[in-house]
C-alpha cells in the first residue's frame, strides 16, 4: 500500500462532514466521489503570540491554517459542497461549472473538478496572481479574464452574462449566493474550531469576500455559545490590495451575507496587512496571504481593546484563507523591491 493510499484510508470523514446523500437521488448513481475530496478540512489551529498589552490574563490567538487544504485554501470547503450540490441537481458533470472568482475558489473548483471529471470555466480578474492563473492551467480549467479595475464584481457580471447566453452549456454555480457555501463552513469549519478549542473560543475573526466562512462557521459557533463574537474584516477603501476581500459598501453584496449576524466589522489598510504578513514570516516562520495579514491586524486590535476594557481572557480564532506562496510573484509587496 502506497503512502498516499494510507492517507486516503486513515483520514476518514467525521460525522458532521459526511455528504447528505439523501439529496442526491439518481444523480449520483453513476458517479463516485473522488477520494481526494475526503482530504478537505481538518486543518490545525496554530498558536501565535498575544500582544504584550493584552496579556493581563491568559488569552490565546489561534490561526486556522486553511492553506493546508489539498487545494491550498479555505475555498476547498465551499467548492466541494457546491460541486456536490450540482451533482445532486443532476446538472454536473453533464454541463460545465461556471463561476466568478478572485482566484482561490477558482483553483479549488479546478482541482476538485479535475479529480471528478467535472469541467470548469472561471471568470477571473486579469490581475489575479500569476500563481493562481498558472494553477488553473495546470488543472485544465477554462479561464475568462475580466477587467482588473472592476475586480471580483466585474467577474461576477461577466459570468452572469455567459450563463444567461448559454444555459445549456454552463451551470452557474454562484459562490456568492449558493447556500452550500456557508453550509460547508457550518458543517466543517465551525465544528472543527469548537472541538479544537474545547469549546473555549470567544471570537472568530475572518475576512469577508463571499462571507461564507463567517456566516457558516459563525452560525455554528453561536448555536454552541451565543456570546461568541463574530468579527468581519474588510478593506478600508474600495481600492485595495487585499485579494479576495470585499469593501461591502461599494461592492455587489453577496446574497448569503447577513450583516445582522456579525458583531463587529474592522476595516484594515492594505499596507498594515502587508506589514503583518512580512512580520509573521520573519518572526514565526509562517508565510500567509494578504487577507490573513488583514485578519491578524483586526484580531490584535480587538484583543488590545477588550483586554484594556475588561482584563478578561480571550480565545481568538483567526481564519487564514491561504498561504503566501500564491503571492511570490508580488516581490515589491513582499520585499519592498
Amino acid at each position: 500500500m502506497t503512502p498516499m493510499h494510507r492517507v486516503f484510508r486513515e483520514r476518514k470523514q467525521l460525522p458532521h462532514e459526511q455528504p447528505d446523500h439523501t439529496r442526491y437521488a439518481d444523480a449520483v448513481a453513476d458517479w463516485q466521489e473522488p477520494r481526494l475530496w475526503e482530504l478537505v478540512g481538518r486543518t490545525p489551529l496554530i498558536p501565535l503570540p498575544v500582544p504584550a498589552r493584552a496579556r493581563s490574563r491568559e488569552s490565546s490567538l489561534l490561526l486556522k491554517a486553511e492553506w493546508l487544504n489539498p487545494g491550498g485554501s479555505v475555498k476547498d470547503r465551499p467548492a466541494r459542497e457546491i460541486l456536490r450540490a450540482g451533482i445532486a441537481e443532476g446538472v454536473l458533470p453533464a454541463r460545465r461549472l461556471l463561476d466568478a472568482s478572485s482566484g482561490n475558489t477558482a483553483v479549488a473548483y479546478a482541482m476538485l473538478g479535475a479529480a471528478g471529471a467535472i469541467r470548469v470555466t472561471i471568470c477571473v480578474p486579469a490581475n489575479a496572481s500569476a500563481e493562481r492563473l498558472a494553477l488553473l492551467r495546470v488543472y485544465d480549467a477554462g479561464i475568462i479574464e475580466t477587467d482588473p479595475l472592476e475586480g471580483s464584481d466585474g467577474a461576477i457580471l461577466r459570468a452572469r452574462e455567459i450563463a444567461a447566453a448559454e444555459p445549456d452549456r454552463y451551470w452557474y454555480a454562484d459562490q456568492y449566493g449558493h447556500p452550500a457555501n456557508p453550509d460547508a463552513h457550518y458543517r466543517t469549519t465551525g465544528p472543527e474550531i469548537w472541538r479544537d478549542t474545547q469549546g473555549r473560543v470567544t471570537h472568530l475573526v475572518a475576512g469577508v469576500g463571499t462571507s461564507g466562512t463567517l456566516m457558516g462557521a459563525g452560525r455554528f459557533l453561536k448555536e454552541q455559545r451565543p456570546n461568541v463574537r463574530l468579527i468581519a474584516v474588510e478593506p478600508e477603501s474600495p481600492f485595495h490590495g487585499l485579494e479576495g476581500l470585499k469593501h461591502m459598501a461599494t461592492a455587489i453584496v453577496p446574497t448569503i451575507y447577513d450583516p445582522s449576524g456579525i458583531d463587529e466589522t474592522v476595516f484594515v489598510v492594505t499596507e498594515e496587512a502587508e506589514w503583518k504578513v512580512r512580520a509573521l514570516g520573519r518572526e514565526e516562520g509562517l508565510f500567509v496571504g494578504w487577507s490573513t495579514g488583514a485578519a491578524l491586524v483586526a484580531a490584535e486590535q480587538v484583543l488590545l481593546r477588550e483586554a484594556a476594557a475588561t482584563g478578561e481572557s480571550r480565545v481568538v480564532v483567526v481564519i487564514a484563507p491561504d498561504g503566501g506562496t500564491r503571492y511570490l510573484s508580488e516581490s515589491r509587496r513582499l520585499f519592498g523591491t
